[in-house]
């Protein structure tokens, strides 16, 4: 039996149409699609609907772990923030109208307040589960300030809410400078999802941004240590496929999606 589930996030084959990403990622075998919202309100606006969404998700049996992203709740100007926290709202009643189960907050990029991020985090998470998708904290290695799972873990921890979480991503950990071994240190209910990816040692870590990153196998990360910590916590939910890589996106995207599912079949369960 897997340890662990499988996700593809719809940003590994970008370039291919919305409802394509939803077929494929059930042909090569993924048992989730993570989902963009930019993606969603962008094939709204040209004529497409909900439903029709909502139809290719029922047909393929896939389930939605997030959606993809809530911006600007952190960093928002007290002026600014009603007007922010609705923006969120009605992304978090969408991923919910489809059926996800999180949604990703993204960190700020500027030098952030805790306690304000905190304070914050908890009235979208109690506003989220009031309307069915519960958002969740992620740190990026290549922001100011919020670049490693720590990080993330303040928001989650001073937040003072039993079901507040974190999305963990390899490439984040190294880019951030963090260390994998803080994975021993939470529980697995923190964990909303973990991205999987590699990264290379050739170009410097400083400089590496989302293209950078590479598949399972072909960096240096030590990626089967890091699966080796999520099982000692006992986290058994998913591992999901993060790429934003022009070259894959050039190529066949079923093949992309298969291989890049046997790459994290094979380091995950072989960890």
């Amino acid at each position: 039996m897997s340890s662990f589930l499988y996700s593809l996030n719809a940003s590994t084959i970008r370039t291919t149409p919305l409802l394509d990403k939803i077929r494929i990622t059930a042909e090569a075998g993924y048992g989730g699609i993570e989902l963009w919202f930019d993606e969603v309100e962008a094939f709204i606006s040209e004529g497409g609907d909900l439903k029709s969404i909502s139809q290719a998700i029922q047909d393929t049996g896939l389930a939605i772990p997030t959606m993809i992203m809530l911006r600007d709740w952190w960093s928002a100007t007290p002026e600014e923030y009603a007007q922010v926290f609705d923006r969120c709202l009605e992304r978090i009643k969408l991923a919910a109208r489809l059926g996800a189960e999180y949604v990703i907050a993204c960190p700020h990029r500027e030098k952030p307040d805790y306690d304000l991020g905190a304070q914050r985090y908890r009235e979208l998470l109690e506003a989220g589960i009031t309307a069915g998708a519960k958002p969740a904290v992620e740190f990026l290695g290549f922001v100011e300030d919020v670049t490693t799972i720590e990080d993330a873990l303040q928001i989650v921890e001073k937040s003072e809410h039993p079901q507040a979480t974190l999305v963990l991503d390899p490439f984040h950990v190294f880019r951030g400078g963090g260390s994998m071994e803080t994975i021993a240190k939470l529980k697995p209910e923190q964990i909303a999802i973990s991205h999987f990816n590699d990264a290379v040692d050739s170009i410097p870590r400083e400089t590496q941004m989302d293209p950078d990153r590479v598949l399972p196998g072909d960096g240096h990360l030590d990626l089967s240590h890091y699966c080796q910590l999520l099982k000692q916590i006992d986290y058994q939910s998913w591992l999901s496929l993060e790429l934003f890589r022009e070259d894959l996106w050039q190529q066949d995207p079923l093949e992309v999606a298969k291989l890049g599912l046997e790459r994290m079949q094979s380091l995950a369960e072989n960890a």
